[in-house]
Parts: structure tokens; C-alpha cells; sequence
């Protein structure tokens, strides 16, 4: 009998540039960039940061220092290497070149990992169609086949049939994502429109990848949504009732995490889920509170908001309601977790600190959301019908219902209500 043994994972070699005025750290990108790679199963055998005023526009790096790499690549027997940012076709090329090996970058690793864990029609239209677009200006002719089936980081898919590097071919195919995109996005429509008819108040859970947004989403509503310890392992956006404190019920949804440098092709192909969040009524920015660079990570996301326009028509307008939720509190350990913990709330006195993983904390932004949702509702005083009696349910589904007696005349009720239930009991109240 033949024993099936697994490939063993792609050995690569991380590049970085550390840039003047970059935000972000060089040595903790390349350390995100090595768990994205972990997470597309290849395994980081070796790293090189090189400090330039600004790209190399031929090679990335400069024809020397890719020579240097091209050793190291050889002595580490590396088979591909992996740069820390978005390349240029012609840099990508005269890098392979250079170098000896396959050559990726950040995006394709990107789309990598998204392509591995589509599982909605909706997702693998969305990865195919980010991946297409990746891809069809790095063509370097026709002819060439790209299987789907294997072959490394950079050549996966979640697409119906072998990738093609044929541009009429991708094209074609580029045209019947969007077409398959746009009815997808007419059905999101519909089903967002029947969530709007209840009335319900609506929190989405947002931040950078791997913040634990899924582990609070199944704390808070025993939603089952997959939890794992790598980027990106949700991509098809939940959304759950859950009832609150006071029996305020509202829906709670989980989105895909964000990241540095996210890929611009994915982005646009996502802008339709990503777009939900345009509806919510609550944004709830989740943040790992252990990471040492979680304010570079807070930047990245509330940047993405702004590039998807939530909130504001102007690029640096206010963002929506948003409620900052600091999470892993159980990280924090020791004298230096509490200083930790005493300056973040110094600097963010409306945050909520929880660890979804223990429970901790969870009853304070049970309230918070409740106290968000119940912000709007008017209270109301009014005698209904008998014949409305399905009118008084609702309230005691939507609202909260303080009391309610039953005379001669109909049934008097007194309770707090969402905007939209109480116009509804005002125009069917008696006079």
C-alpha cells in the first residue's frame, strides 16, 4: 500500500525595506510577514532588513544587495524568496533574475492564505477575482499554464479551473467574476434590507487580524464561528442575535480582520462585505492589547475604514460610532501588563478591556452595547386596540416592555422602543 506523504513546506527567505517616515516597524512587518507565510505553509529559513531612502525602481533592493540575497538563498537552500512589499512586475522579474529563485511579495502571500480558507460562494468569487487581477499585469506571455494544484505560495486558487496565464482568457474570466459579484451583491442587498425591516440595532466587529474578534463574537452570542491562531481564518462575514442586558436585543456581526499593506486588488474585491459595515450602527474596533505594536495596528485599521469611506464623505472626516474594545486582557501579567493596561486607559478613558477567551469584562460591554442600542428609543405611553395585540409582542421582542394593562377601552402600555416601533404604536394608538 502507498502511504501519501505531504509536501514539505516551501522554504523562503523574508526581504524587507525599512524606509524614512514608515510607520511601521521593519523588523515586526518582517515578523508578520513570517507568520503569513507560516499561515500559506511555507517556513522562513532566513530574513534580510536593508535600510534605502526609497525603492530600488529596477530590482527593489539594488543589483547589489540581490546578489547578497542570491547567496543566502543559496546557503540556506531557499526556494523562493518573499518581499515585504507589493513589487512591480519588472521588479519582480529582475529580482528573479538576480536571485536564482521564484520571487513573491506581500499580496501574493495575501491572497495565498485568502484562497486556502474561501468557503462561501461568495468568498471564492471574491479571492478568484482578487487573484485575477493580481495576476494579469505580471504576465510575461501566453502559454504558460498556472495550476492551481500546488506549485507554491503565489500559484493557489479557489477559482473552477486551472488558473491561465492567457490575458483574453483572464480577462473573459475577470468579466464573469464581476457579473457573479454584482448578483451576489443584489442578494446581500435584499437580505440587508429584511435585517433593516426588524428594526434592530447593529454592532459589527472590526480590527486587525488575529485581534480575537471571533473568539468575542462566540463568547457574546454562541455564534460557532471558526477560531484559529492565524491570519485570516474568517472571511465570510456572521451575523447573530444577541440578547443584551435588559432584554435589549441586538444583531452582532464578525468581518475579515485587516492588516498592513493590504493587497489594493483585494480591497476592491471585497469593498461589497466590506461595505456592510457602511449599515452598521456600531462599529466595535477589537485590539489585541498584548501586541507591542497595537497602535500602529489600531492606525492600519481605522485607515482601511477611511479608504472604504465609512462614515464620512471626506477622506479625513470622522469615522462612525465606534466603540474601542482593548481584548486578551489575559496577556497582561505582572507589574508591566498592569502599567500597560493603567496608560492605555489614561489614553482611552471610553475603551472596555476584555479577555473574550477567559470572559472577563464581558458584562461591561454587554452594557455598552445595550446602552448604544438603547440611545435612540423613546419612551411612549399609549392605549393600543385589542386587535393590535401582535403590535404589543413586537414591543417585547424589539423594546422594552414596562408595563402593560388590559381595560375596557384596549391595552395600556408603557415602554422604551426603537424610533421606527414607535411611530408604528403612534399612528395605532387609540385617541
Amino acid at each position: 500500500m502507498t502511504v501519501q506523504t505531504a509536501a514539505p513546506p516551501e522554504r523562503a527567505y523574508l526581504v524587507g525595506l525599512e524606509l524614512p517616515r514608515s510607520r511601521f516597524d521593519g523588523e515586526d512587518s518582517l515578523e508578520e510577514l513570517a507568520t503569513l507565510v507560516a499561515a500559506a505553509d511555507a517556513v522562513a529559513v532566513g530574513r534580510m532588513l536593508q535600510q534605502r531612502r526609497s525603492p530600488d525602481p529596477n530590482s527593489w533592493v539594488g543589483k547589489g544587495k540581490a546578489q547578497e540575497i542570491a547567496r543566502e538563498v543559496a546557503r540556506l537552500r531557499a526556494e523562493l524568496v518573499v518581499c515585504d512589499d507589493e513589487l512591480k512586475p519588472a521588479q519582480q522579474r529582475s529580482l528573479e533574475e538576480l536571485s536564482g529563485v521564484r520571487v513573491v511579495d506581500r499580496s501574493a502571500v495575501i491572497l495565498d492564505i485568502f484562497a486556502r480558507h474561501a468557503r462561501s460562494r461568495e468568498g471564492r468569487i471574491q479571492v478568484e477575482l482578487a487573484q485575477l487581477e493580481y495576476r494579469l499585469p505580471r504576465l510575461t506571455g501566453k502559454g504558460k499554464e498556472l495550476s492551481r494544484l500546488g506549485g507554491g505560495i503565489g500559484t493557489r486558487g479557489p477559482g473552477e479551473s486551472k488558473l491561465e496565464s492567457d490575458r483574453q482568457i483572464i480577462r473573459k474570466r475577470i468579466q464573469e467574476l464581476r457579473e457573479r459579484l454584482g448578483e451576489v451583491a443584489k442578494q446581500r442587498e435584499r437580505a440587508r434590507g429584511s435585517r433593516a425591516s426588524e428594526g434592530l440595532f447593529l454592532a459589527s466587529l472590526v480590527g486587525y487580524t488575529n485581534a480575537g474578534k471571533s473568539t468575542l463574537m462566540n463568547a457574546l452570542s454562541n455564534a460557532n464561528v471558526l477560531v484559529a491562531d492565524q491570519p485570516f481564518a474568517t472571511l465570510d462575514p456572521t451575523t447573530r442575535r444577541v440578547t443584551l442586558g435588559g432584554g435589549t436585543t441586538v444583531l452582532l456581526s464578525d468581518t475579515v480582520g485587516f492588516v498592513n499593506k493590504l493587497p489594493p486588488a483585494l480591497v476592491a474585491a471585497f469593498r461589497a462585505t466590506l461595505e456592510e459595515l457602511n449599515h452598521a450602527d456600531l462599529l466595535v474596533h477589537v485590539v489585541d492589547v498584548s501586541h507591542p505594536n497595537a497602535h500602529e495596528r489600531m492606525r492600519v485599521v481605522d485607515e482601511t475604514l477611511r479608504s472604504l469611506g465609512l462614515g464620512s464623505p471626506r477622506a479625513q472626516g470622522p469615522l462612525q460610532p465606534k466603540l474601542l474594545v482593548f481584548n486578551q486582557t489575559d496577556r497582561l501579567r505582572g507589574g508591566d501588563g498592569a502599567a500597560l493596561r493603567e496608560a492605555l486607559a489614561a489614553e482611552f478613558p471610553a475603551a472596555i478591556f476584555v479577555s473574550a477567551l477567559l470572559g472577563e469584562g464581558l458584562d461591561a460591554l454587554r452594557e455598552r452595547l445595550a446602552a448604544a442600542a438603547t440611545a435612540r428609543w423613546k419612551r411612549i405611553d399609549a392605549t393600543l386596540p385589542y386587535a393590535a395585540g401582535a403590535l404589543v409582542q413586537r414591543i417585547r421582542q424589539r423594546g422594552a416592555l414596562r408595563r402593560a394593562d388590559y381595560g375596557e377601552r384596549g391595552i395600556r402600555i408603557e415602554a422604551e422602543v426603537p424610533p421606527e416601533l414607535a411611530a408604528e404604536i403612534a399612528a395605532a394608538k387609540l385617541r
